[in-house]
């Protein structure tokens, strides 16, 4: 897959933060190489978030944000700030950019302290360094009279994890890019989809519906990643829609390792697949990529306890055109009330949208997350668990209100003991 390819839940988020006026855009710009955001001199040009996916050196594929200034002000500036906190929940390293001519502002501490708080790497870029400095090969000194006048808090920083730079003249743009690609550098081990549960030669079966919301020519995005990575597993990817699933089954020859089905045709499948084959879907899956799946398998039984007229939360990370019977507001509800015998209110959210009180709700039912990177699903479920709200996944709810749900989890049988009775 190319570096263009690369889907944006994959990539490293860089969030350009800081107040009106500061450079932020100019800095984007000059970072990248591109007019990705509009430069002005009038404060509060950049009113919403502007997501950029491209390639930066020597960093790889990325996701570039520029935001708006965390100092906004008036009815419209509160929102714009509140788009600006939404920002850090998928924010992989954050640039703080701060004009150097007049250093450091509350606005920019309160920033920093909330990079801290939500564990995000960054750096401090205090942008303009041409109307205060001069060059010199290695870094930048000030004229020693300005360095007489200037105060305490406008002093050239001395650690790593700040940089003076000009957005006007290139001035140490490359350094700041490799300081960015530094913070990218982690130790974690590198989580996969399925391979880990597969041997080479193995065979899996995909089964991946095709009806009117699929999209046009192509599969989905976690089926495109799933098959990628059966294949990088060393395994064959066998991709069959449901109405063919069964006599595929019986003409393969070879009993497959896993079967891997979309949630909607979860019932179906699970019927037509012999028990001594391991069984999930595509939603849990994910759930367990993106960290959340012990979390998500506690959080289904809360269905349980729902009660005519309590608040359920359908949340979904994409996007799309609501078709007849769309799976987040058609679909799931109609399962929910049917398993429960209840009639609660069901309110539903989609893209970057996701309430910070969800003290309302009783249950929270959100999609797989693969248009999310994994930092913002990190966020979304440790604000429910923080706030005592139970949440769960697509795949999850479908299989336990299908009665499946045991053997959908059979493959991490360390889970099983969180739904025995």
């Amino acid at each position: 897959m190319g570096l263009n390819k690369t889907p944006s839940a994959n990539r490293i988020h860089i969030g350009f933060f800081g107040k009106r006026n500061s450079g932020k855009s100019s800095l984007v710009n000059a970072v990248t190489g591109q007019e990705l955001a509009v430069v002005s001199d009038i404060k509060g040009t950049t009113t919403d978030p502007v997501y950029k996916a491209m390639e930066l050196l020597p960093l790889g594929p990325v996701i570039i944000i520029d935001t708006p200034g965390f100092d906004d002000e008036g009815a419209l500036g509160e929102l714009r700030v509140k788009k600006t906190r939404q920002v850090l929940n998928k924010t992989d390293i954050a640039v703080l950019v701060i004009d150097s001519t007049n250093g450091k502002a509350k606005e920019d501490e309160e920033l920093i302290a909330l990079f801290k708080e939500k564990k995000i790497n960054y750096i401090v870029v205090y942008n303009k360094a041409d109307l205060i400095s001069q060059e010199t090969e290695s870094t930048i000194q000030r004229p020693l009279a300005l360095a007489k006048q200037e105060s305490p808090k406008q002093k050239l920083p001395t650690n790593n994890n700040a940089i003076y730079v000009s957005a006007k003249t290139g001035h140490n743009i490359d350094t700041l890019k490799e300081k960015i690609a530094a913070l990218a550098v982690t130790e974690e081990p590198k989580v996969k989809i399925v391979g880990d549960l597969i041997d080479p030669l193995d065979f899996v079966v995909l089964v991946t519906p095709i009806d009117e919301v699929a999209p046009k020519g192509r599969l989905i995005l976690p089926q495109q990643q799933t098959i990628r990575d059966i294949l990088d597993t060393g395994a064959t990817a066998i991709v069959v829609k449901d109405t063919e699933f069964r006599e595929t089954l019986a003409k393969l020859g070879k009993k497959p390792k896993l079967v891997i089905t979309d949630s909607q045709v979860f019932e179906k499948v699970s019927a037509e697949t012999p028990e001594d084959i391991f069984l999930t879907s595509f939603s849990i899956l994910f759930a367990r990529y993106k960290g959340n799946l012990d979390i998500a398998v506690k959080g289904v039984k809360a269905l349980k306890s729902l009660q005519d007229g309590d608040n359920v939360l359908i949340s979904e990370g994409c996007t799309h055109h609501r078709q007849c019977e769309d799976i987040g507001t058609v679909k799931l509800p109609r399962w929910i009330k049917e398993y429960t015998q209840k009639q609660p209110n069901f309110k539903f959210t989609s893209g970057t949208e996701f309430p910070d009180d969800l003290s309302e709700y009783k249950l929270i039912v959100h999609c797989g997350g693969c248009m999310l990177n994994g930092r913002e699903m990190k966020y979304r479920y440790k604000s429910a668990v923080d706030q005592y709200v139970p949440i769960t996944n697509y795949g999850i709810l479908i299989a336990y209100v299908k009665g499946i749900l045991k053997r959908s989890i059979a493959i991490f049988p360390d889970l099983l003991a969180e739904i025995e009775e």
